[in-house]
């Protein structure tokens, strides 16, 4: 059977999978629309939230990620797992005791204020639609590839799916949605390492596998790996190619944008108790971990099988190049797509893949008669192609395109969901009609979803960066502008109003205008998105990290300098904070 019939057989068939749960699992009333009625099983809500989670960036673009960058791409894992330690401790179980809907209706009621209340959902909205627009990228890129359809069509057909679960099935769906696509998913990433992993060392066990022996070789992988990588003038796989200052800025903005994501802490409000909050968290952990410590396995092997495939017999030599009429059908199929290109510089028709932008190798390759790199791979394709590179049976190939648009639309439902809850509940019903009846604010979140899935469409087709950049830009939004406000809520109770507000949007605009200049207005044909621009040397992907120490520091000032809350807010923070009988307290 061919690797299209396959792939139209799995996609469709999980579709459908996916359309029936929302079906079975219809939202009718708000509580099911916004938090599955508080009704969900801890491990059932673990499954869902590693789904919702292990976004596009996760299955496909942070294994390429660690492919390209080497040590480099460790902050994804160290910052993104890191994230989930300090949102058990710190976040979950008080916002659960809460028992509100959403987080901007927890810091409208904590702050006592709808112009705080107004600004969380300016900063959700901003945070979300970032997200949002990786996940929908993914869903492009997966479509183009296996589908062999336009990306445009390919993110319709994506946006039409979403639509039907999240506009009908709301919080409800989406959960038992997501612990199905979490399985999809999973069994689609690490079938093909286990495949991978025994080829190249003869041990089936990714984690394992990544401090093996190449087989007939006594050489370690990694050790391989920088030889090959060095002999094309690339830094050594090993060696981290940012600053210790940078790497430290963007695992903290990952870490505490985490924590602040709203989409993920929603998902600790579908939980019967208190106790369970903590135990979603534990076995959310649980099920990314397997994901995350298979990543950096897959993002070494498929690194070393792309550089063997385009230097089959000698790496970094003038005759070890591939000729270009010879390429693979891989090669071929993702030509197609526009993320792997080759321009023959030379007119030698071999492909000259190496760093010309290493001054010492770049005096070998002239000597070899090459006139610069000329093989551009966009990082995002290294999962996806990486079976195919490995020659794997073609129901491995359709099995992580499935796989791929399920994390890209787990994500994507999830997020697309907490801004319809942000416009209808939190906007419509919050602060402009209180008295809106359930039934027309069911119907206006289930408007707003709809409307949101178009706007994320068209983010999805003009991205500001690759997947995992633009979840990072994402993440540094929330780091620097909810987290603080959250966790200054539940464990301050001097912070006030104004200086939450002034928090968030200090954090929110600093962190986002430097963003938009060194990504969005200054792209670097002029040179200025290097490191001795940046602020600290942090880069975009890290300045999230500087952003909550501005909103914290704001917002302790400016409540410093105005009113205490209200004593009956102090005593609400010490009512969260203090978890008396806390495994069987229910939501008040």
């Amino acid at each position: 059977m061919s690797l299209q019939t396959l792939t139209y057989i799995a996609v469709i068939g999980s579709f459908a999978l996916y359309i029936g749960i929302a079906i079975w699992a219809k939202a009718s009333s708000t509580g099911d629309f916004y938090v599955a009625g508080k009704g969900v099983h801890p491990v059932a809500n673990g499954m869902a939230t590693a789904a919702d989670w292990m976004s596009a960036a996760s299955f496909i673009s942070m294994a390429g990620l660690i492919a390209f960058l080497g040590y480099g791409g460790s902050v994804y894992l160290m910052g993104w797992t890191g994230g989930y330690v300090l949102l058990a401790l710190l976040l979950a179980p008080y916002l659960r005791k809460f028992g509100r809907f959403t987080v901007p209706e927890f810091i409208g009621d904590r702050y006592y204020s709808q112009t705080a209340r107004i600004v969380a959902v300016i900063c959700l909205i901003f945070i979300s639609f970032t997200y949002v627009a990786g996940q929908m990228r993914g869903v492009g890129i997966v479509f183009s590839r296996f589908l062999e359809v336009e990306i445009l069509t390919g993110l319709l057909i994506g946006m039409g799916i979403v639509f039907f679960y999240a506009v009908l099935g709301g919080m409800k769906g989406i959960t038992y949605t997501q612990v199905a696509q979490y399985c999809v998913l999973i069994f689609a990433y690490t079938v093909p390492a286990i495949f991978i992993s025994f080829q190249i060392t003869g041990n089936p066990i990714p984690q394992l596998a990544f401090g093996s022996t190449v087989s007939g070789e006594s050489v370690f992988l990694l050790e391989k790996l920088d030889r090959v990588v060095q002999d094309l003038g690339f830094n050594a796989y090993t060696l981290g190619n940012k600053t210790t200052v940078d790497i430290f800025a963007i695992t903290l903005a990952l870490m505490v944008g985490t924590a602040g994501l709203p989409h993920v802490i929603v998902r600790f409000f579908t939980v019967p108790k208190v106790r369970d909050a903590r135990r979603s968290a534990f076995w959310a952990l649980a099920f990314i971990a397997i994901l995350y410590t298979t990543a950096p396995a897959v993002g070494s092997m498929a690194r070393l099988n792309l550089i063997e495939t385009v230097q089959p017999e000698a790496i970094g030599s003038e005759t070890g190049n591939l000729v270009y009429e010879e390429r693979p059908q891989w090669f071929k199929t993702w030509e197609k797509t526009g993320l792997l290109r080759f321009e023959d510089k030379n007119g030698d028709g071999r492909i000259q893949y190496y760093n010309d932008g290493n001054a010492t190798f770049a005096a070998t390759a002239e000597s070899y008669g090459w006139q610069g790199n000329e093989l551009s791979v966009d990082r995002d394709i290294m999962v996806l192609a990486n079976p195919e590179i490995a020659n794997l049976p073609n129901w491995v190939i359709a099995l992580v395109a499935a796989g791929g648009i399920a994390a890209a639309l787990s994500t994507a439902a999830g997020l697309l969901l907490v801004i319809s809850a942000s416009i209808s509940h939190d906007l419509c019903k919050g602060v402009f009609i209180p008295d809106l009846r359930e039934k027309n604010e069911l119907l206006i979140g289930r408007i707003a979803a709809a409307v949101a899935v178009i706007v994320a469409g068209y983010l999805g087709y003009n991205p500001p960066g690759f997947v995992s950049q633009v979840v990072a830009f994402a993440f540094g939004l929330a780091a620097a502008s909810l987290f603080p406000v959250i966790l200054m809520g539940i464990f301050s109770k001097r912070i006030n109003k104004e200086g939450a507000v002034a928090g968030m949007l200090t954090g929110l605009l600093f962190t986002m205008g430097y963003i938009i200049y060194f990504k969005g207005v200054f792209i670097d044909p002029i040179g200025v998105n290097t490191a001795e621009h940046w602020l600290f040397g942090i880069s975009p992907e890290g300045i999230g990290a500087v952003g909550m120490v501005l909103n914290f520091i704001v917002a302790t000032v400016v409540s410093r300098l105005t009113s205490e809350p209200p004593e009956e807010i102090q005593q609400l923070v010490e009512d969260i904070r203090v978890p008396r009988g806390a495994g069987e307290a229910q939501a008040h």
